[in-house]
């Protein structure tokens, strides 16, 4: 974290770390506040031009204000911000795709109303400027890394366009990513591999980057866990490892397997990947096994040797496929030390020689509840692998339930996660009964009741929450927002994004952080569920990092997620939303700029845009004291 302050005005930045991506914070005294236009941001990255970060917003008479005319009326030189944060993401509006990494100065200036309520010309004595480190996140041997998805946001249709394919139509799981997938509004073309690096950000790059390393490293051999295994480039790349040098246990469910309906036979995408992979490597004795533990292989890991043995482990929650890398919001987390590189190497040894069964995991060493320490790494990493018996699944989730309920009792506790599914497993029923009510999971019923705690800070997102609770004007309850808002009708000057239905989740992650921005921060993350029926049936590993900037990163995606599902959960039409009244969207004039007026959507001219920031009884007062 970086932080300055400006004393003639009491004003203080500071900036935050995240992966490839900063969070600015900005903090006034009260009594500052009058008159206040809002916030101008100026970046500058190492060896180009210092530019304006773009707001969506814009006075409704840009002439009334002091302007840059060099800048266009959105520019936040010319409108300025109403948020007391930001999270800046290199690379959509000024550099392109492809943005510098490096040293990036930040210079933020409070914006001030004359007495006829006309901005004023920037005054640079008010300003304040840090500069941090903006590039993918590697601290020590372990390294952070992202999926960008945001299939449902203005920069993808801005990019890709509102109707961007995902995938080609035909269902070919080997399909060429370099043919063209779409045209977007501005008649540019672009690729799936275009799109997909975009989408993929830099959990994508990371994982090539492995593979890519491996297929040219006749010393390295690679381990594979699998769930989904279905990305064309990826498994493209595994077809050219020989055999001698690769190994994968890929789940077979039944959800991963051929299914035949009213005649129809649909081959899977894992099938499709085995058969080829045998037919490359020697048929039944290729090095392939299909395995499901009791429910599900549901690990995403490689772990990669040489000639010394084991020296590199990636996991997480990211699954290899076309959704999971690129619809998906997931993490990945890489590991490039020895040690924690063999102890999945014994798991995944483990797992080979006993055909992942699951009852003999289960006695295994590795099945222990207390799991095992990585103290001298980054993140001090505590990391425990299922399945376990069922009082080990009670120790394993129930030390993160106890970490969420301390926070709950402290005057700065926070807890923002983005957890995939949190309604619970449902139960079989018996023959002639009615379906049962969906069991009870400790870890879900915390999270979906931790926003009533008006104590603390909290901020959560899922595809799947019982309930959905926006902001809320003058109240300090915490927000969860769904990932997957219902036929969203945007007012403008915004554009209209895609719907997510039938193209997956849109949030996958199973991450939790507690304590934001204090000594014992910790997240927990990995590809668990954070279910008890996932911790006893399905091969998965969960992981607790600890430290303030590890917890830092995953709290900057936390943060990102829920402001904008909270945004387009507000013009959701049927969404369930807890205490929120649904709002009227007007229809949407042809010319955008008429839009604009139609809906009355500019910035204002006063100050009371602030309050909330500075009211005890609101959430956004929380979240000026929490990050600024």
């Amino acid at each position: 974290m970086s932080t300055a302050a400006t004393p003639a005005k009491a004003f203080s930045l500071k900036l935050y770390r995240g992966d490839a991506k900063t969070l600015l914070a900005f903090n006034l005294p009260k009594a500052q506040t009058a008159n206040l236009a809002g916030f101008t941001i100026q970046c500058k990255p190492v060896g180009k031009p210092a530019y304006y970060i773009y707001n969506d917003l814009q006075f409704e008479d840009p002439s009334k204000h002091a302007q840059v005319p060099q800048e266009p009326a959105y520019s936040s030189v010319n409108a300025p911000i109403h948020m007391f944060r930001w999270v800046h993401v290199p690379g959509s509006m000024h550099q392109g795709l492809d943005p510098v990494w490096g040293d990036y100065t930040y210079t933020v200036t409070p914006r001030y109303f004359d007495a006829n309520k006309s901005m004023l010309p920037l005054d640079e004595n008010l300003s304040a400027a840090r500069t941090i480190q903006v590039a993918p996140f590697e601290k020590g041997s372990l390294a952070i890394a992202f999926t960008r998805g945001y299939t449902q946001s203005q920069a993808f249709v801005h990019h890709f366009g509102k109707d961007a394919m995902i995938a080609p139509k035909e269902d070919d799981p080997f399909f060429d990513t370099s043919q063209t997938a779409g045209t977007n509004a501005k008649g540019e073309t672009f690729t799936f591999a275009e799109e997909y690096a975009w989408m993929g950000f830099t959990a994508r790059k990371r994982i090539m980057d492995i593979l890519d390393k491996v297929v040219n490293g006749s010393n390295l051999n690679i381990d594979i866990f699998a769930y989904d295994l279905y990305e064309p480039d990826l498994t493209a790349k595994l077809l050219t490892i020989p055999k001698s040098r690769i190994r994968i246990i890929l789940d077979n469910a039944s959800l991963h397997k051929t299914s035949t309906k009213n005649g129809k036979t649909k081959v899977s995408h894992e099938d499709a990947f085995e058969k080829a992979f045998r037919k490359k490597n020697g048929g039944t004795s290729a090095p392939i096994h299909r395995g499901h533990f009791s429910r599900y292989s549901h690990d995403k890991v490689f772990i990669v040797s040489d000639k010394t043995g084991p020296a590199k482990v990636m996991t997480g929650s990211t699954n290899f496929s076309v959704t999971g890398l690129y619809v998906n919001s997931n993490h990945i987390l890489v590991f490039d030390d020895r040690k924690i590189a063999q102890q999945y190497q014994d798991v995944f040894d483990e797992a080979w020689n006993d055909g992942t069964s699951a009852a003999k995991f289960i006695k295994s060493p590795f099945a222990a509840t207390s799991g095992f320490d990585f103290a001298s790494l980054p993140g001090k990493p505590h990391i425990t692998y299922s399945p376990h018996d069922p009082a080990g699944v009670q120790t394993v989730l129930g030390e993160l339930v106890d970490r969420i309920n301390k926070e709950g009792k402290k005057s700065d506790g926070s807890v923002m996660f983005a957890v995939m599914e949190m309604d619970g497993t449902p139960k079989k029923p018996k023959a002639g009964n009615k379906p049962a009510k969906p069991a009870s999971n400790m870890v879900y019923k915390a999270l979906n009741e931790v926003h009533a705690n008006e104590k603390i800070f909290s901020y959560g997102v899922s595809d799947n929450p019982k309930g959905v609770f926006l902001y809320k004007p003058g109240s300090r309850k915490g927000l969860l927002v769904t990932g997957k808002p219902t036929a969203t009708r945007l007012p403008a000057p915004f554009d209209q994004v895609r719907n997510i239905g039938g193209v997956g989740h849109q949030i996958h992650h199973k991450f939790v952080v507690c304590g934001f921005n204090t000594a014992n921060a910790v997240v927990y993350c990995g590809s668990s569920n954070l279910a008890e029926g996932g911790e006893k049936v399905n091969g998965d590993n969960l992981l607790a990092l600890h430290g303030s900037d590890v917890a830092t990163v995953f709290a900057i995606e936390a943060v990102s997620l829920v402001d904008h599902f909270n945004f387009l959960d507000n013009y959701a039409s049927k969404a369930k939303r807890a205490g929120t009244t649904k709002a009227k969207t007007p229809a949407t004039p042809s010319i955008k700029t008429s839009a604009a007026a139609a809906a009355h959507w500019y910035l204002s001219t006063n100050d009371t845009w602030t309050d909330k920031y500075y009211d005890k009884k609101d959430l956004k007062c929380a979240d000026r004291e929490l990050f600024g």
